[in-house]
């Protein structure tokens, strides 16, 4: 078993420190900030950020905490085999077994609209972008711009033929979340359900569902992301866009 210490191959390191500036520029936050979300000494950071420490395991798992990402790739022989036919462009039967020429409509850049969790009668919003990842051949999802950036979600999508909608699916450890869309109309949005977990006081989380709209980037001229309050251009449309995945119905909440 590895011990907390021990120190990965420089070719690990030179991997991770490439992820982590990634995420780093993405999420346009400081090295500082990540340190101490990290709760890493800043010089630590910029030491094997720059190559002149190697990362220990200790030190990376810290930082894949921070950023809620998996910064160390699993050697080729360990890694999953996916399912897949010799041309790679048909995804695992796990996401529905779909060829990748029939889903290329589903790929962009959307901008993601939900009621807020912290703000009664406003919208947070943010960015999703799904595309094709021939690693895994299948799509992925991976979002952006979200003012909580420690709990950016990426993961894997699914689209299977027997339902008829897109499944967003986040597995970390094994705790989940959900995404179930509608299939994107012909103006491209897509409408549904998310279900995950709400942070509370300390180490408090409360399952929560809430309806969810993908909107196509370039149907957004000028997107406004984060908390959106009334007063803001894009609120009426953001809040338009919610009622629609109730009232034609794209997704049902029972009462109790």
């Amino acid at each position: 078993m590895p011990t907390p210490d021990k120190q990965l191959s420089a070719e690990q390191s030179r991997q991770v420190a490439e992820t982590i500036r990634e995420e780093i520029a993405r999420r346009r936050i400081s090295r500082q900030t990540l340190a101490e979300e990290a709760k890493l000494s800043l010089s630590t950071l910029e030491k094997v950020l720059g190559g002149r420490r190697p990362f220990t395991l200790a030190t990376t798992v810290r930082l894949e905490q921070a950023l809620g990402v998996s910064l160390r790739k699993l050697p080729a022989a360990s890694a999953p085999a996916p399912i897949v036919e010799a041309n790679g462009e048909i995804a695992p039967d796990a996401l529905g077994a779909y060829a990748r020429r029939a889903v290329t409509w589903i790929e962009g850049v959307y901008v993601t609209v939900r009621p807020s969790f912290g703000e009664k009668d406003a919208v947070y919003a943010y960015r999703t972008e799904i595309a094709w990842d021939a690693a895994v051949s299948s799509l992925t999802f991976r979002e952006g711009e979200r003012l909580d950036a420690t709990y950016t979600q990426f993961g894997e999508v699914a689209v299977p033929n027997q339902s008829g909608f897109i499944y967003l699916v986040t597995n970390r450890h094994g705790q989940h979340r959900l995404i179930t869309v509608s299939r994107p109309r012909i103006t491209g949005e897509m409408y549904g359900i998310i279900t995950t977990l709400l942070a509370g006081r300390g180490s408090l989380l409360t399952p929560i569902a809430a309806p969810i709209a993908f909107l196509p980037a370039k149907n957004v001229p000028h997107p406004s992301v984060g908390r959106v309050s009334a007063g803001d251009p894009n609120y009426d449309v953001y809040r338009e866009h919610l009622r629609r995945t109730i009232d034609e119905p794209f997704a049902i909440f029972m009462p109790g």
